[in-house]
């Protein structure tokens, strides 16, 4: 797949895939997936005459064969062996093809993903093709058109990024309503941490001159006044998101099954749903109680109903129940680095909207409500996930964590698995603050190439080119993984494998040479050690005996290719536990 088709939005990533169980004119590999898709699951099948990387250690492992059978790993070794001991198993000719256990993803919003299909596509190139005011205008009023939306209904969109657009500057209220005067209409940003609503929405949910900023947000101003301009940031963005999820609601149905499409095309078997509500848990439960689930499917509750959800008695916290299961609860500590409100301990080095000095960004909580959420969590042994990016929101972190230890009298060290979702922008001694209370970070290397070029203008050489150190924690022997936050960017493994290795920024600038990961770095972020987030190095993450047969098979080696040719790598063929789900068209 070349980098424009892995960089499309997911509605459109539909038109190239295969899923088995639907029909298709196109021809696929038969010497892989004729078997896959004819053989019962429960029969046992060796894998032979390819790439078969186990990632079960430090070092790269290669093996000749592996032998599935009634949806688990049976033997991973020799083809000899595997032909002696399971002679009656189905035999898969991987034809050069590299086999590997099925991508984790540590982090993305499947919730979202799945909205996107309801909304217009506002991204820049290479995802979509608005780069630049103009250009948004005419794609919203096309999108009204063609899709007969009447006057007086809600238009949304997403993956605007001001940054990227000619005009560099966000859109507004005013720009909208040039073009829909008679809708209401929010545009989300690609950070998610900010949207621009029209003069219609901002008055459905009361957002005027006399509002004022909630805490842990910011409504943008005229310059000169107190009118909106239709920026609403961090905090004060939620009611409109709120209102965006109450409009689609009906549609997450049939949104659902194309959404697991996308992750199980792009050899994902095991997906993450970063912020989710109790309704919306009830609804995933309920698909996957249907038997609707083709993948795993793994929730992170809101922190606003911790509360609540720990005195449920039906959560039964980090156990699948027909696939889904609900890992612990998500905390946001910040905003976004690009858009300028991730939380630093020193300034942007740029202008920042509706700030005169020492202009630092936003933390989303005070330090006080952090400990309390930590303790509260801590004391019913709830796995914490925390959005933060900037350095002093990891500091807020730490300090948490210390206050809630001392709280509880718990050890430091417990393996709680706190997990600082994102952490771009750690300092070294905030890494070995990770080691010592056995934190998992989730990088996310696609930065450096969406908005690397932005960092080193906003932040500098020094602390661009330390985002997201995937190198020196490996070296640390911090357990870490790396991730996509889709729909920030777009889930693909393999792409965000790519950025981890080789750092390279739009312009193709390299963000932080000595930060570039190895191959197996890169893809441990997001197997072994990604199972390992989730409590799961047991049953997934590598191709050991007993482990689920969740795998995926690839076109070429990403441990072999040419570094830079990592993103081009296809998924051929997507397992999940000896099931064929997914299989690539020619």
């Amino acid at each position: 797949m070349t980098i424009d088709t892995l960089l499309k939005p997911a509605l459109l990533s539909f038109g190239i895939m295969t899923i088995i169980g639907c029909t298709t004119n196109q021809n696929v590999n038969q010497s892989v997936a004729e078997p896959l898709a004819q053989t019962s699951a429960s029969q046992a099948r060796v894998y032979y005459n390819g790439n078969i990387i186990t990632m079960a250690g430090d070092q790269p492992e290669m093996v000749e064969a592996l032998v599935t059978q009634a949806g688990k790993i049976a033997y991973v070794g020799s083809l000899g062996e595997a032909r002696s001991k399971y002679s009656n198993a189905a035999a898969v000719d991987l034809k050069n093809q590299t086999l590997l256990p099925s991508f984790i993803d540590p982090h993305s919003h499947f919730g979202m993903v799945s909205n996107t299909m309801g909304q217009v596509n506002l991204n820049p190139p290479p995802v979509g093709n608005v780069d630049s005011i103009d250009k948004m205008l005419q794609t919203l009023k096309s999108y009204k058109e063609d899709n007969d939306i009447a006057d007086g209904e809600w238009i949304f969109g997403w993956g605007y990024d001001e940054s990227q657009l000619a005009e560099d500057r966000h859109p507004t209220k005013e720009d909208i309503d040039k073009v829909l005067p008679n809708n209401l209409v929010y545009l989300q940003h690609a950070s998610g941490h900010m949207g621009v609503a029209n003069s219609n929405a901002l008055a459905e949910l009361g957002v005027n001159a006399d509002s004022k900023a909630p805490e842990g947000g910011n409504i943008a101003r005229v310059k000169g006044s107190d009118e909106p301009t239709g920026l609403v940031q961090e905090t004060a963005m939620y009611p409109f998101v709120r209102r965006m999820l109450e409009v689609l609601e009906p549609k997450q149905a049939e949104f659902f099954e194309q959404t697991q499409d996308y992750y199980a095309s792009n050899g994902v078997t095991t997906a993450q749903d970063g912020s989710t509500s109790r309704d919306a848990i009830k609804f995933f439960q309920s698909q996957a109680d249907a038997g609707k689930l083709k993948i795993d499917l793994v929730a992170l509750a809101g922190v606003s109903d911790l509360d609540e959800n720990l005195a449920d008695k039906d959560f039964r916290w980090r156990t699948y129940q027909n696939g889904f299961k609900v890992q612990g609860t998500k905390i946001i500590a910040d905003g976004s680095p690009q858009g300028k409100t991730a939380y630093f301990t020193e300034p942007y080095l740029t202008p920042v909207a509706d700030c005169e000095s020492d202009c630092r960004g936003i933390p989303s909580l005070s330090q006080e409500t952090l400990n309390e959420m930590f303790v509260k969590a801590y004391a019913r042994d709830n796995q914490l996930f925390i959005h933060n990016n900037g350095d002093a929101s990891t500091d807020m972190i730490i300090e948490a964590h210390e206050y809630a230890v001392e709280q509880t009298g718990q050890a430091a060290d417990k393996d709680r698995r706190t997990v600082p979702v994102h952490a771009q922008f750690a300092r070294p001694d905030q890494l070995e603050a990770f080691k010592k209370y056995k934190m998992v970070p989730s990088f996310f290397t696609n930065h450096a190439y969406f908005w690397g070029d932005v960092h080193v203008k906003n932040l500098g050489e020094a602390r661009a080119n330390f985002l997201s150190p995937i190198a020196t924690a490996d070296d640390m022997g911090i357990i870490y993984t790396n991730h996509s936050d889709d729909t920030v960017t777009p889930l693909d493994p393999l792409f965000t494998m790519w950025t981890a290795v080789n750092r390279t920024s739009r312009s193709g600038k390299i963000i932080g040479k000595d930060e570039r990961a190895t191959p197996y770095q890169a893809l441990k972020a997001i197997t072994s050690n990604a199972a390992y987030e989730y409590y799961e190095e047991d049953s997934k993450g590598s191709l050991t005996p007993g482990k689920l047969a969740d795998l995926v098979i690839l076109d070429a080696n990403p441990l072999t290719v040419d570094p830079d040719k990592i993103r081009d790598i296809k998924v051929t063929t997507t397992i999940k536990e000896g099931k064929t789900i997914y299989v690539r068209s020619k």
